[in-house]
């Protein structure tokens, strides 16, 4: 792929900010930190689209909690088409998490991770996405 240089103007509080964003996600150097903020406003623009992407659901929840592990099931069988597959995993004696990798329609995985962390005794829920 062919590499275009441009001039940024940008407040001295600003670049501020970039270097210590480069900093601490130690990027080799500002191109490839603005490379990279550029690339996710790309994928967090989708999310709001009804492209195909990828991504993946991740869930901690207390598995004492009665019937939360028959309630996430059963939304996830409603969402079998976007599911590739899911991974449990035991944190501690109580807490539980659940991986979902999934590829669809973006609003489809929206709606999937809104579903599933409403469900009453999840604890943390998030959905990541990325470019196809």
């Amino acid at each position: 792929m062919k590499v275009v240089r441009f001039g940024v103007s940008v407040e001295k509080d600003v670049l501020d900010l970039l270097d210590n964003y480069i900093i601490s996600n130690k990027f080799p150097n500002r191109s490839q930190a603005i490379r990279h903020l550029i690339k996710k406003v790309e994928v967090e623009s989708q999310l709001d689209s009804d492209k195909i992407v990828g991504g993946s659901i991740t869930l901690s929840f207390d598995h004492h909690k009665r019937e939360l592990l028959d309630r996430i099931t059963e939304i996830q069988h409603h969402f079998y088409h976007v599911i590739l597959c899911s991974q449990h995993i035991h944190l501690d004696h109580d807490i539980c998490m659940e991986i979902i990798a999934l590829k669809g329609n973006a609003s489809v995985l929206k709606d999937l991770a809104n579903q599933l962390t409403a469900v009453k005794g999840i604890i943390h829920g998030d959905l990541s996405i990325t470019m196809v």
